[in-house]
């Protein structure tokens, strides 16, 4: 699905106008979910990284977005902003990676925020999207504090968490 369970973006926008970031990078940006939410309340410079090509231009998110990357985020050796989001998008990666872009992350970024399926959610190809899948399906809020480093905040739903980490 190109779009996230909904049911923390509230939090996530009331984290993020408390930060007040100047530049923003929403890794798997999908439908544009995070800068369509987060614009008209945080002025920054947004960045998209996106690795399923259909996306940028079905969702049109260069016209979201003031910088639009088609690439797959394990490519990159850094990342800098003053946030960044992985919007539903960890879970579509092993651990190891998981944990090496959140590494790379802390080391460019000021904040990160993770989304993320907590219950066993077991996913595959969605709309002939083979980066769909979730290769690592039993995400939950024990096992994601004691994987990535700098969470200091959290918000629980019924299906996904939201954390606020700070590097």
């Amino acid at each position: 699905m190109a779009s996230s369970n909904p049911e923390n973006r509230w939090w996530v926008l009331n984290k993020v106008m408390h930060l007040q970031p100047k530049t923003v990078i929403d890794v798997g940006a999908g439908c544009g979910t995070y800068g369509k939410l987060l614009k008209p309340f945080v002025e920054a410079k947004y960045a998209a990284i996106e690795i399923y090509e259909k996306n940028i231009e079905q969702f049109k998110l260069r016209e979201i977005y003031d910088e639009v990357w088609h690439d797959d985020v394990r490519n990159f050796n850094s990342l800098e902003a003053d946030l960044i989001i992985f919007g539903d998008v960890l879970e579509h990666m092993t651990e190891e990676e998981a944990v090496k872009i959140w590494e790379i992350a802390s080391k460019g970024c000021k904040y990160g925020i993770i989304s993320i399926p907590i219950i066993h959610y077991p996913q595959g190809t969605v709309d002939g999207n083979v980066h769909e899948t979730h290769v690592v399906d039993d995400w939950d809020n024990i096992k994601i504090f004691e994987t990535f480093e700098g969470i200091f905040e959290c918000r629980l739903g019924t299906e996904t968490g939201a954390y606020l980490a700070q590097f």
